[in-house]
Parts: structure tokens; C-alpha cells; sequence
């Protein structure tokens, strides 16, 4: 039988391209133990480290989401020298995140260690051996791969949570159908980013999803993943068994599902399925129209941000230990009481360092880029960096790395209300991390130094 000479140069460029770039993918059951005093009554489905890893031309990179509220510094750190030493993928390649579950476990911050519940401390400790047994599952699974890129719309299901009040303050979630609204502050991000990795004969092996949106939807006593729960089953019911749906949570700090000119209740089980099942019908029409993606390279890169610290003011340290004193008298400090207390302790507690942390990019070729940032980073900068990525798919993955409470851009600073209160940088932080982000992205786009000519003489 004679081939063609496009089917020549197809094979070609798959033996080229394809036996050089490799992927694997895992996951690993990382359920918190129920049944104990203040703990989840049960599971209603359960939670993950999910790993995707690439490989191309002996550079590794891992990509780690996990069914966390927040995952904090010290357990990245840890869970990245195990990954180190069991398959040889340095630090500053390894990108870590949470989902932001709201219904999964929360992991006691430095204040609550010595107070809290040994099951939970030992829970948290944990963790770390568990996010690299995904990564070494990953590791065992790669394989040459052909990978895919596309951007859904989705209008329907997100909402900028902040609103201008007739009184002219600004409030998160000010309730449904509450007349003294003016309008939201923000906008949303309706975009579906969606990475496709199959085998080189066409099996499915792994969907990454990104959506900006809180993942606050089940409530209730139940161990769960939210609607990434139904968003997976109802991909792998359509792709198959052996695909892998990965969900990470964009530039989402100030965007939720609740639509306040509804009355209709927007919680449970049954509201996290609607959630999933939309989201999975837009992810699902995406796949049809995917744009292949060509392998030719793999980068990371990685930098330090700094932020600075927020202000402290003159008694404040004093006020926020006696709000603290508090906390288990029947008199308890309001929510946004405790909220500033947070940080005005944190704060002191730093001495006037600033906060450094890190913003990290991986990318295939010349289409494709993830981009992780620390926090829950408001809307406008995710959008932000996408503007400015030369990537024409750029995924911005948050609440990665460290937890810093919440990341507004400069006009949320000043309009003030809990997200601003619940920060640990100071206003200009966001966009810090909107540069930085974008530093690395055109960094690696650059296919080589000097590739835009050489500078003009002085």
C-alpha cells in the first residue's frame, strides 16, 4: 500500500515530536479521617491529589491539584523534596495547588497547631508523602502523548460576588434579591480552559479544566470535591474510564455561583451537580474543537515575589490580642473582627519582612502555559495576565504554593470589605503577582535569548 506524502510527514513529525514528549497522569485517594468530635460526619465522594506529569528531552515537570481548602508552604515544601528525591524533578518545577473545597478539610494554621485535635495535626502531616505518591504514580504511567488545547464559554454559572451598596460601601454576598444593591464591582472570567492529553493511538488519558469559580456550592457535614466531582464522572462516562479529569481553580477570589436576583436556594449536593453537569456539557463541546498542540519544547520557570506587609497601626497589635482573648468567651469577635485580628497578628508576627512567595509557569511549545499563583487572587488579575501571555491557552491555576488569604487588585484594596480585610500583602500585591506572572510567560515564549534582535546601540 503507498502512503501519501502527507502521511509520510505526519510520521515523521510524530517520530520526532511524539517519542520525545511524554506524559502521565495519577491519582491518589486523600480522604480526611470522619467519625471523630468536630470532624466530617462522612464522605459523600471522595478527595484527591491529582498529578499530571510532562516530560520532554530529560526536563520533568509535575503539575499537582489537590481537594484542599488551602494548602500552606511548609506542605509544599515538604511533598517537593519527597518528589525530588523519588523521581528527580527539581523544586521550582513542581506546581502544587488546592482546589479551594470548601466542604473538604481545613488544615490548621501556625496559631491553631498546639490546640487542635492530634487526627488533624496528623492528617496535615500526611499529606505531603501523599501529593508525591501521585507524582511517582504519574512518573510510572508516562508515555508519549499528543496534547490539545481550547477555551469554552461558560456566562451561566459565575458571578462577581462584590456589590456596591446604595449607602456606598462595598459588600461580599450581600444576600438575594437585597434591594440596597447597585451592581456587582467586577466582572467574571467565562472562559473553560481545557488541556487534552491522549495516547499517540488516540486514548484518552486526562482533561485539565480550569474555571474561575469559588468551589463553595455542597455545605454540610460531607467529605467532598464539589461539582469537580460530577464534572469527572460525567467526562469519564463520555471519554472513558482511564481519562483523568483534573480541576483547578482560576483568578477566582471575588467570583462564586450565587446569582442574587434569583431568589431559587443555591446549595447542596444537587446544586454542585447541576454546576458540573453545565460545566461538563461546555467542556465537552470544547473537545470537538480542540487545537492540536504542538510539542516542541517543554520550560518552566519560576520567580520570588515579595509583598509588602499590610499597615499597623498604633494600639492595633493590642487590640487584635484582646479580639483574640476572645475567641472562646461567649462575647466572640465578629467575623471581620477575627478576620483583621488574622492579620494583624500575622503581620507582627513577621517583624516588618516582607512576605516573599512565588509565582511559577510551565509550557508546552508555543500555545500552550499554566501559570500558578498563591492565594485567592481577584478576577482582574487572572484576566490580566491573560491579556498579556503571548500564550494563545493560558491557564492561570491559584491557590498554589501558599496560602496568603486573599490577593485583590488595587481598586478591591480600596473599596475595602472582607477580601480586603482577609489579605496578608499590602494594596499593589495583586498586580506583583500580575507582572511577575507575565515575566515568565514571555520568558518562556522566547524561544531564545536575543531572539527579538540584538538591542539598538546607545
Amino acid at each position: 500500500m503507498r502512503m501519501s506524502k502527507l502521511s509520510v510527514i505526519f510520521l515523521l513529525a510524530s517520530a520526532i515530536f511524539g517519542a520525545e514528549f511524554r506524559a502521565g497522569r495519577a491519582a491518589v485517594n486523600i480522604n480526611p479521617p470522619t467519625g471523630w468530635r468536630g470532624g466530617p460526619a462522612g464522605i459523600h465522594d471522595d478527595l484527591h491529589a491529582k498529578a499530571l506529569l510532562f516530560e520532554k528531552d530529560g526536563l520533568k515537570t509535575a503539575i499537582v491539584v489537590c481537594d484542599l481548602a488551602v494548602i500552606q508552604k511548609d506542605v509544599v515544601q515538604a511533598a517537593r523534596l519527597l518528589i525530588e528525591r523519588e523521581n528527580g524533578i527539581p523544586p521550582k518545577n513542581v506546581m502544587i495547588s488546592a482546589t479551594h473545597v470548601h466542604s473538604a478539610f481545613d488544615l490548621p494554621i501556625w496559631w491553631e497547631w498546639e490546640t487542635k485535635p492530634p487526627v488533624m495535626m496528623e492528617y496535615r502531616a500526611s499529606l505531603p508523602a501523599k501529593i508525591a505518591a501521585a507524582v511517582r504514580q504519574a512518573h510510572q504511567d508516562l508515555q508519549p502523548v499528543r496534547v490539545s488545547a481550547g477555551i469554552g464559554r461558560e456566562h451561566s454559572l459565575s458571578f462577581n460576588r462584590r456589590f456596591l451598596m446604595k449607602d456606598g460601601s462595598a459588600r461580599m454576598n450581600p444576600g438575594k434579591q437585597n434591594p440596597d444593591i447597585v451592581r456587582p464591582l467586577g466582572p467574571i472570567d467565562p472562559d473553560v480552559m481545557v488541556a487534552y492529553i491522549e495516547s499517540v493511538d488516540g486514548k484518552p488519558l486526562a482533561t485539565f479544566v480550569n474555571f474561575a469559580m469559588h468551589l463553595d456550592t455542597v455545605g454540610g457535614k460531607e467529605v467532598s470535591a464539589d461539582f469537580p466531582y460530577t464534572l469527572s464522572k460525567l467526562l469519564a462516562e463520555a471519554k472513558g474510564p482511564e481519562m483523568l479529569t483534573i480541576f483547578g481553580i482560576g483568578a477566582a477570589g471575588n467570583i462564586n455561583h450565587i446569582d442574587v436576583s434569583s431568589a431559587k436556594p443555591q446549595k447542596g449536593h444537587g446544586e454542585a451537580a447541576r454546576i458540573g453537569t453545565v460545566l461538563a456539557a461546555e467542556v465537552l463541546k470544547t473537545l470537538e474543537r480542540l487545537t492540536p498542540v504542538e510539542p516542541s519544547s517543554l520550560r518552566a520557570a519560576y520567580e520570588t515575589v515579595e509583598f509588602e506587609l499590610p499597615a499597623i497601626g498604633a494600639g492595633d497589635i493590642e487590640r487584635a490580642e484582646a479580639l483574640r482573648l476572645r475567641l472562646k468567651s461567649s462575647d466572640k469577635p465578629s467575623f471581620l473582627q477575627q478576620m483583621w485580628m488574622q492579620r494583624t497578628l500575622e503581620t507582627a508576627r513577621r517583624g516588618g519582612k516582607p512576605i516573599e512567595t512565588e509565582v511559577q509557569a510551565i509550557a508546552i511549545g508555543d500555545q500552550l502555559a499554566w501559570v500558578s499563583l498563591p492565594s485567592e487572587v481577584f478576577v482582574e488579575i487572572g484576566l490580566a495576565i491573560k491579556r498579556a501571555s503571548p500564550f494563545p491557552f493560558t491557564i492561570v491555576d491559584t491557590l498554589a504554593s501558599d496560602w496568603l488569604r486573599y490577593t485583590p487588585n488595587r481598586k478591591g484594596y480600596a473599596e475595602g470589605a472582607y477580601e480586603a480585610i482577609n489579605t496578608r500583602g499590602a494594596p499593589g500585591s495583586g498586580e506583583r503577582l500580575a507582572d511577575a506572572a507575565t515575566r515568565l510567560l514571555l520568558e518562556l515564549r522566547t524561544p531564545y535569548p536575543g531572539a527579538f534582535g540584538a538591542l539598538p546601540a546607545k
